[in-house]
């Protein structure tokens, strides 16, 4: 008989969750038993998660809010508490591209929009859960990072902005809440065939030569596999790492090393050395 999941019954409300990143690790996280909160701003795609979900025999719950908007993200915490109780795992996976094309042809208003759901979203998102988690003295926050949040992105400045602002926002939580049992931390779930690629491939020359090829590969691939990403985390999500606060990690680090004890978090800082 196999063991039970560490995740049964836990409340993992996860934004982003009716497409993409988002829609993956809800349904990994449905499938551990956990009962999944669906937030997006689609109806229509939480509808489709959902249902899959529950035909897999897990439980989740649609959560349709905007994450800019501070009170539908209340309003939709509150629903997912009356409903599933406590929420144990916030992960804040709802983003979008952004303009793609050099800075001096981005028209400001699409550049804030990019800032508002990628940066203030995920603010939007702790301001709400942190309270309880603080009272409670346990619970996980996990950001999905991207492209430019560790070094520069040329032509994908409002994005690779709003990612290396999310970085710095999850390195400072974690040190104001060091003392709380509560760990905050960035995930890089690599590169994954969604909506976003096929934006990528659109801009063609205005995205640049290495992030068009990137695309491509992505698109043929379909990218990093769900397994590595779910593998990850759950690991992010549990007790295992509760010795690993405001770090930035990908699944292409070798994050397992954590796990025992035989590398220190440390390693994973924002400003660790990259690798050429």
């Amino acid at each position: 008989m196999p063991a039970e999941s560490e995740f049964k019954d836990k409340g993992v409300l996860i934004t982003g969750a009716g497409r993409g990143i988002g829609k993956r690790l809800a349904m990994g996280f449905a499938a551990e038993g956990a009962r999944v909160g669906l937030l997006a701003r689609s109806k229509a795609e939480i509808d489709l998660t959902q249902l899959e979900i529950e035909h897999t025999g897990g439980t989740a719950l649609r959560l349709r809010a905007d994450v800019r908007d501070l009170d539908q993200v209340n309003r939709a915490i509150d629903f997912m508490h009356a409903r599933f109780g406590e929420i144990h795992i916030m992960i804040c996976a709802a983003a979008i591209q952004g303009p793609v094309g050099p800075f001096l042809e981005n028209t400001p208003t699409h550049w804030i929009e990019t800032i508002q759901t990628n940066l203030i979203g995920v603010m939007h998102c702790c301001a709400a859960v942190l309270p309880e988690m603080t009272q409670r003295r346990s619970g996980k926050v996990i950001a999905m990072s991207g492209g430019g949040s560790s070094r520069p992105r040329p032509n994908f400045s409002a994005y690779a902005s709003a990612k290396a602002g999310l970085a710095r926002l999850i390195e400072t939580l974690a040190e104001e809440l060091r003392d709380s049992n509560v760990q905050v931390n960035c995930m890089s779930p690599g590169g994954t065939y969604t909506h976003m690629t096929d934006e990528i491939l659109r801009a063609g020359d205005k995205a640049g030569r290495k992030d068009e090829e990137i695309a491509m590969e992505v698109r043929l691939t379909g990218g990093v596999a769900p397994q590595r990403q779910m593998a990850l985390a759950k690991f992010l999500a549990s007790e295992r790492s509760n010795h690993v606060s405001g770090k930035l990690i990908s699944v292409e680090d070798d994050w397992k090393k954590l796990m025992h004890g035989a590398t220190s978090p440390e390693v994973f800082t924002l400003r660790r050395v990259q690798k050429s």
